[in-house]
C-alpha cells in the first residue's frame, strides 16, 4: 500500500446514521409500507433489452464483453448514460474521477439523495451483467417513475463509478474510494494504463482524452449521498445452490493481495547437484502448497493467480520467482493472522532451500459491516417479493464500491443468483425472472 493509499485511509470513519425522518423514509421507499409510496414493479422486458442493447459498446464473439474503464467504449455507453438520464429529468453532474451522478430531484431540496450505483466498466474478457445490472436498474427505477408520475420525497441518484473493476488502471474501486477519502485524488489521477509500458497514459489523461474529467470535487463532503443502495449478480454458486432468490447483503469481507518475491541463485541445470541447488521456483511452488492449507485451515480462501519466473530457460535453474497471494476472509482479525502464518512459512520454506523471500502487501480491504437500516429495507422488500424461504443475508466475498460508500453513508447491496457461480466470464448469466 502506497503512503498515499495511508494517508487518505486516515480520513475514513465508520458509517453515519441518517437523521430517523430519512431513516423512516427510505425504509418506505423499499418496501411500499407507506401509504404515500405506491408499489411499483419494473419492467422486466424492457430492464432486459437494456442490459443486452447496451452490450453492443464491446461485444465479443463469444458472448462477454471487453469495456475496460475511459477506452473509446466506455465514453460511448458514458454519452448513452447521460443522454438517456437526462430525458427522463435527472440533472448529470461529473465529478474529478468521471463518476457520474443522475440525480432526479425530490420534493425535498434539503435531503441529499438516494445513492442507487455500480458500474459500467468490465473485466477484459466480462460478462453482460456484473455491474452493469446495477446502473441499468437504477435507469429502469427512474423509468418506472417517470410513466408513473411519482415523486420521491429524497431526491434519487443513479450513479456509474469509475473503473471499479481496475482492469485497465490497477486499483479497484478506486473513483468510489476518491470520494469517500480512502484514497487520494492525486494517486487516483497518477494511475498508469495498464497497456502503456511507458506509463505516459494515466487515469487522469483519458479522463481528458474523453471528456469525462469534471470539475466537482470528487468528495463525500462536496457530493453528498444519505445512503447508498448496489444490486449486483452474487458472482459466486451460493444463492443457486440454495434455491435462493434474492441475497441480502449484510457486509463484504476482508481481502487484499501480496506480492512474493523469491530469491535464489542461477545454476546449471545439468550440473549442479541437487543438494547445492536454491531454486527460486521450488520454494515458490512449495510457498503456494502452504498457503492452500492455511486458507483452509482458517475457513478463509487463497489464490495464486500471478507466477513469473527467471531466466526461463529450460537448463537453468531458476534464481527469481514473483507471485501473487490472494487471501480473505470474513473475520479481519482472522485474515491478519493468515497472513502472519504465511509470512512465517514462506521465510522457514525459503530458508530451507538457500533461499531469501521478501513479501509486499500491497492491498489491504478491511471486512465492512454495511448499515442496519439499509440491510432493514433490503430484507424487508426481499421478502415481499421472494417470500421468507427465498432470500438468505450473506457477506459479499468480492470488492464493491459500497465497501466505500459504506464509510460515509449508510449503505447495503441486494444480490441476484449467478447462474453456476460464474462472472468475470463471457458465460456470466443471470435471468431476468430473478430481477
Amino acid at each position: 500500500m502506497s503512503t498515499c493509499e495511508r494517508d487518505a485511509l486516515s480520513e475514513a470513519s465508520l458509517p453515519i446514521r441518517p437523521p430517523s425522518h430519512l431513516r423512516k423514509y427510505v425504509r418506505a421507499l423499499a418496501t411500499a409500507a407507506d401509504s404515500s409510496v405506491p408499489s411499483y414493479r419494473v419492467n422486466e422486458k424492457r430492464l432486459w433489452e437494456s442490459v443486452h442493447d447496451t452490450a453492443k459498446w464491446g461485444a465479443t464473439p463469444d458472448g462477454g464483453i471487453r469495456r475496460l474503464a475511459l477506452t473509446d467504449l466506455d465514453k460511448a455507453i458514458r454519452e448513452w448514460f447521460v443522454s438517456t438520464v437526462k430525458f427522463l429529468g435527472c440533472n448529470t453532474k461529473v465529478d474529478e474521477m468521471g463518476n457520474i451522478f443522475a440525480t432526479r430531484p425530490g420534493k425535498s431540496s434539503s435531503l441529499p439523495p438516494i445513492g442507487i450505483g455500480s458500474h459500467l466498466d468490465t473485466q477484459p474478457a466480462g460478462g453482460r451483467y456484473d455491474g452493469i445490472l446495477g446502473v441499468l436498474a437504477g435507469v429502469e427505477i427512474l423509468r418506472v417513475l417517470e410513466e408513473n408520475g411519482h415523486q420521491t420525497l429524497a431526491p434519487l441518484a443513479i450513479i456509474d463509478w469509475t473503473n471499479e473493476e481496475g482492469a485497465r488502471f490497477n486499483t479497484g474501486m478506486v473513483s468510489s474510494g476518491v470520494w469517500s477519502g480512502r484514497y487520494a485524488l492525486d494517486f487516483a489521477h497518477a494511475l498508469p494504463a495498464a497497456e502503456d509500458k511507458s506509463k505516459a497514459t494515466t487515469l487522469k489523461s483519458e479522463l481528458e482524452r474523453i471528456g469525462f474529467l469534471g470539475a466537482m470535487p470528487a468528495s463525500y463532503k462536496a457530493n453528498p449521498l444519505s445512503s447508498h443502495f448496489e444490486l449486483h449478480i452474487e458472482q459466486g454458486p451460493i444463492l443457486e445452490d440454495e434455491g435462493k432468490k434474492v441475497g441480502i447483503v449484510t457486509g463484504v469481507q476482508s481481502m487484499g493481495w501480496l506480492i512474493v518475491t523469491v530469491h535464489g541463485e542461477n545454476q546449471h541445470s545439468g550440473t549442479c547437484p541437487m543438494a547445492r541447488r536454491a531454486c527460486a521456483l521450488t520454494s515458490a511452488a512449495r510457498m503456494i502448497s502452504r498457503v492452500e492449507e492455511i486458507a483452509l485451515a482458517a475457513d478463509g480462501l487463497s489464490t495464486v493467480g500471478v507466477i513469473n519466473s527467471w531466466p526461463q530457460s529450460p537448463a537453468t535453474v531458476p534464481h527469481k520467482v514473483v507471485f501473487s497471494v490472494d487471501l480473505s476472509h470474513h473475520s479481519s482479525e482472522v485474515r491478519e493472522r493468515m497472513i502472519a502464518e504465511t509470512s512465517e512459512e514462506f521465510a522457514r520454506i525459503a530458508q530451507a532451500n538457500k533461499c531469501t523471500v521478501e513479501i509486499e502487501d500491497i492491498w489491504n480491504s478491511p471486512a465492512v459491516q454495511f448499515h442496519p437500516d439499509c440491510i432493514g429495507c433490503v430484507r424487508d422488500a426481499a421478502k415481499s417479493v421472494a417470500g421468507e424461504n427465498g432470500v438468505k443475508e450473506m457477506v459479499a466475498g468480492a470488492g464493491h464500491d459500497s465497501v466505500h460508500t459504506s464509510d460515509r453513508v449508510p449503505t447495503s447491496m441486494i444480490f441476484v443468483p449467478s447462474k453456476g457461480g460464474i462472472s468475470h466470464h463471457p458465460d456470466e448469466y443471470t435471468s431476468s425472472e430473478q430481477w
